[in-house]
């Protein structure tokens, strides 16, 4: 049986609620990504163009520093990822947490929360934050229970 981590970024408690049914439905470990730096509801104002948020999602090249770097990847065998969407892709917080382990050998299935975009281009955006060595694949967008079960599902089927 393969170790299961579920890890999440979560800035408005959605998320985080979501990876917790998952990773209650299968049966893994929990882990919170958190930045250095919590964000405020005013960081996150997407209408407002030079709100935390919308000048991280500008810059592709920015990775906000994380608060902890202790999340033992070199214990598990999957690991399933959870944020929001914004703007389409992921927050470059999960870039940061990517780009701080080495996911070798590891299979990543992302999950997200979102109030109507889709993952667009979430997977490409991702993919140069790990080494070629791990796989990552796109999982669901997670609004409810059924979607919960679908994760699992999937989780099953790898």
């Amino acid at each position: 049986m393969e170790k299961v981590l579920v890890a999440y970024f979560s800035a408005s408690g959605t998320t985080a609620q979501k990876a917790k049914e998952i990773a209650k439905a299968v049966g893994s470990d929990l882990y919170e990504i958190r930045p250095e730096v919590p964000y405020t509801s005013d960081d996150l104002d997407w209408m407002n163009k030079n709100s935390r948020s919308s000048v991280e999602m500008n810059d592709k090249a920015f990775r906000p520093a994380l608060a902890n770097k202790d999340a033992h990847i070199e214990d598990y065998d999957v690991i399933l990822l959870g944020f929001p969407i914004w703007w389409y892709v992921a927050p470059t917080i999960i870039n940061s947490f990517l780009e701080s382990y080495d996911f070798t050998g590891k299979k990543i299935v992302l999950f997200a929360t979102s109030g109507g975009s889709g993952f667009g281009k979430t997977v490409d955006g991702l993919k140069a934050s790990v080494s070629s060595g791990a796989k990552i694949k796109e999982g669901y967008l997670v609004r409810s229970s059924s979607d919960v079960d679908k994760m699992k599902k999937l989780l099953e089927s790898l």
